[in-house]
């Protein structure tokens, strides 16, 4: 197959050879690449359980280039999957997450008067719970949803702050694709959690119509 790309991101005949054995680096990037591609519904649960028994039982790069031949190179490929990540910063410039970034699924703030936003609209979920273990002292704690994205703060501990929910309802039957729990302690500040922000033509689409003076 000439489309095929090995678990190295090289194309056979580019030094890589389809023959070679994989090593277990090997075998995990290519469950790291189904992950995510699942995670991003590129693969259905079925598929992905087929190709993750492909992927640890395969003997050669050849057994595993297959694995992930169909599915987009750049940025799928690149990402890399982590089951957790700590985030550690004092008196400094605000911390974000947006766009496609790749969700552990344990993350920790020790943030001390930094705001930290992390944005899961185009986020690239691989994990159906994600526990955000709260260390955060002042500023905010701003976290952007979107559908089938729930946040649970029941087991946050506040000092001197306060929560502000704003979290749109899906709609009926839109299953949950990530739960948000936060544990920990947040001191003076807010945590703030409310769905993406209208875009112009959005906000415009939304506004009543105006009457002429003839109407």
């Amino acid at each position: 197959m000439s489309g095929e790309i090995s678990p190295t991101g090289q194309r056979p005949g580019d030094g890589s050879s389809p023959g070679l054995r994989a090593s277990h680096a090997d075998r995990d990037r290519v469950v790291d690449v189904l992950r995510i591609a699942a995670g991003d519904g590129l693969l259905s649960a079925d598929e992905l359980d087929e190709r993750l028994e492909a992927a640890l039982s395969a003997r050669t790069l050849g057994e595993l280039a297959p694995l992930t031949a169909d599915l987009p190179p750049a940025g799928v490929m690149g990402a890399e999957v982590k089951d957790v990540i700590r985030i550690e910063q004092v008196h400094s410039g605000p911390v974000e997450r947006a766009g496609r970034w790749v969700v552990p699924r344990r993350l920790e703030l020790a943030v001390t008067f930094c705001e930290v936003t992390l944005d899961f609209t185009d986020a690239v979920i691989t994990h159906d719970t994600l526990c955000i273990d709260v260390a955060m002292t002042g500023k905010t704690l701003t976290l952007v949803t979107g559908p089938g994205i729930e946040v649970d703060t029941d087991g946050l501990q506040l000092v001197h702050g306060k929560v502000k929910h704003r979290q749109v309802p899906s709609a009926p039957g839109t299953p949950v694709r990530l739960r948000v729990e936060l544990v920990g302690q947040k001191a003076h500040g807010r945590v703030v959690v409310r769905p993406p922000r209208r875009t112009f033509g959005q906000w415009l689409l939304r506004r009543p119509a105006r009457h002429s003076a003839g109407d």
